[in-house]
C-alpha cells in the first residue's frame, strides 16, 4: 500500500542518513545507482568509490554500518 512504501523510504532514508558523512546528496547518488537500500548493501567498495565524491575509505563504512545493522 501507499503508506507501506513512505515508511519503507523513509526506513531507507534514515538508515543512510545515520552513517557519518552521508548526507541527503549522497544518499540520492547510492539510491540511484543502486536503487535500492538492499543493491547499496550488495555493492562492493570500489563500486560505491566509483561515485563522484566517495572514497573508498567512506565506501567502507557504509558498507560495515549497513552490515551490522543486519
Amino acid at each position: 500500500s501507499y503508506s507501506r512504501q513512505r515508511r519503507a523510504r523513509r526506513t531507507i532514508t534514515s538508515e543512510l542518513l545515520a552513517i557519518p558523512g552521508i548526507g541527503p546528496g549522497r544518499r540520492r547518488a547510492l539510491l540511484e545507482r543502486f536503487g535500492s537500500l538492499a543493491g547499496v548493501k550488495t555493492a562492493t567498495p570500489a563500486e560505491i568509490a566509483s561515485l563522484p565524491g566517495f572514497s573508498t575509505k567512506l565506501a567502507e563504512r557504509i558498507l560495515d554500518r549497513l552490515h551490522a545493522r543486519v
